[in-house]
């Protein structure tokens, strides 16, 4: 992961300082912008594999800047990293196309086990055209990241979407709560709260809600499953 450039868009210079030469010493290019303009006139110059947003920011602030980072470029991979806690804060960050949320005050070791299993999910190297996931008339494009339902274009934000990839991966089988918090929230995810429910609902809402047919069903006391045929 040596190549790999993070951006760190932090206006609190001690922590943007030193979470800048902490990534150095572990083998990423790390550039830093202490205010939300700055940081998005550099996403819009280079290239970057994932960025570290605050929220609070001068200029523009990180839910703002998030909007425009997934309206302009959905492989870029965003973290959250504030002082914003609520479960309001996390719902408006992840629907803002955040790709994971820490909260401050955070141990740099956490922030780095986010950043490398991020960063392994979506490797430098582009995906082959035509990586596809299907189910009934629901098709997901790894590719341009796009979903469809029976021809009818479906929006999803990253979180949604990652959520939605993982009932696809694991289709025709009941997934936990637990399986959901490890492998679409990571392993930390606070399991007691309903964010969980609420993605489910979101992604239903999308993918079942104008349709006869549901693909995604609960499994009451155990968890959910996506049918690969409609029922």
């Amino acid at each position: 992961m040596e190549d790999r450039r993070i951006l760190i868009v932090e206006d609190e210079r001690k922590i943007a300082d030193t979470l800048k030469m902490g990534l150095t010493e572990n083998g990423f290019e790390v550039d830093v912008a202490y205010d939300g303009k700055i940081g998005h006139q550099l996403i819009l110059s280079r290239p970057f594999d994932l960025v570290i947003l605050d929220i609070n920011l001068p200029g523009m602030n990180g839910y703002e800047l998030c909007k425009t980072i997934r309206h302009n470029n959905q492989k870029t991979l965003v973290i959250m990293l504030t002082s914003m806690s609520s479960l309001d804060d996390k719902i408006e960050g992840y629907d803002a196309g955040a790709d994971d949320y820490l909260v401050k005050p955070f141990e740099f070791r956490e922030l780095l086990l986010k950043i490398r299993a991020l960063l392994k999910r979506t490797p430098g190297q582009a995906e082959p055209v035509g990586n596809f996931l299907r189910a009934a008339d629901l098709e997901m494009n790894l590719d341009n990241k796009e979903v469809h339902r029976a021809g009818r274009r479906i929006k999803l934000t990253a979180k949604e979407f990652q959520l939605l990839e993982y009932l696809m991966r694991n289709k025709n089988r009941v997934v936990s709560r637990a399986d959901l918090a490890i492998n679409v929230w990571d392993v930390d995810f606070n399991t007691n709260t309903n964010v969980i429910d609420v993605y489910i609902s979101y992604v239903r809402n999308k993918v079942d809600k104008d349709f006869e047919h549901k693909l995604i069903q609960t499994h009451v006391g155990m968890g959910y499953i996506l049918k690969s045929q409609p029922s």
